[in-house]
């Protein structure tokens, strides 16, 4: 319980510590490049992730960042608790945004980081926003900048990997960038697992080979993409 009470506390505080920060990134020369901006976006934000992760004393072990190409990127994982999301911003190596539900919006401060950090916000019950929002997401990718999807839609919380949804997988086929799957095992056992407060856990995230079959293909199989990917991750996790 004491850890959930450092958790919150720190949470919060930090993210209103850095609101002096936020405004210094907003004002980034435009002539950066691309990989300069996003890594000095995302500094503080990974380092706030990494120390929320660190206060449930979990032990989070990363293989594969050798594996990720390049410029622009769309890392699909699978999704089995809270703690993916600051799981993957604090140890994966290459910055990125996420698609995010946009429930999130109603969280303080959070919001405000997400923006610069180009995540998208996507209301799920509205078709056409939900459209645009993919739009919007394919307009980063073309720019420059990586982006995190979870196409399962909701949380395993351990259980099998559930079927992927084929409409986050556009992003890549319309921006023409690869795919790049993560295999996440562990997170749920942090806080899913828990009755009261955090357990600490040995997370694992294998970072595996790019996907570039559908590279140049602007009617590439979304649904067979989609199985393939799917099948990947949970080949992996099986091992």
């Amino acid at each position: 319980m004491f850890r959930k009470m450092y958790f919150f506390l720190y949470f919060f505080a930090y993210l209103i510590y850095s609101l002096p920060t936020l405004k210094k990134v907003k004002q980034l020369p435009p002539t950066m490049s691309v990989d300069e901006r996003d890594r000095v976006q995302h500094d503080l934000p990974k380092r706030w992730a990494r120390n929320l992760v660190g206060i449930t004393g979990s032990t989070i072990t990363v293989t594969g960042n050798e594996h990720i190409p390049s410029g622009p990127v769309l890392f699909v994982s699978n999704h089995q608790g809270n703690f993916d999301v600051p799981v993957l911003l604090g140890f994966v190596e290459k910055p990125f945004g996420f698609f995010s539900k946009v429930e999130v919006k109603k969280i303080p401060f959070i919001p405000r980081w997400m923006e610069v950090m180009n995540c998208v916000f996507v209301d799920r019950s509205n078709r056409r926003q939900a459209l645009q929002s993919i739009k919007d997401s394919v307009a980063l990718l073309k720019e420059g900048h990586s982006m995190v999807i979870f196409p399962e839609g909701t949380r395993s919380k351990g259980g099998p990997v559930g079927e992927f949804k084929t409409g986050g997988l556009r992003m890549a086929v319309d921006a023409n960038v690869p795919i790049v799957p993560v295999a996440i095992e562990g997170t749920y056992k942090i806080m899913e697992q828990s009755k009261f407060g955090f357990k600490c856990a040995d997370v694992s995230v294998r970072i595996l080979q790019p996907i570039t079959s559908h590279l140049g293909e602007e009617k590439a199989d979304t649904k067979a993409l989609a199985a393939h990917i799917q099948r990947v991750i949970s080949d992996e996790l099986q091992a």
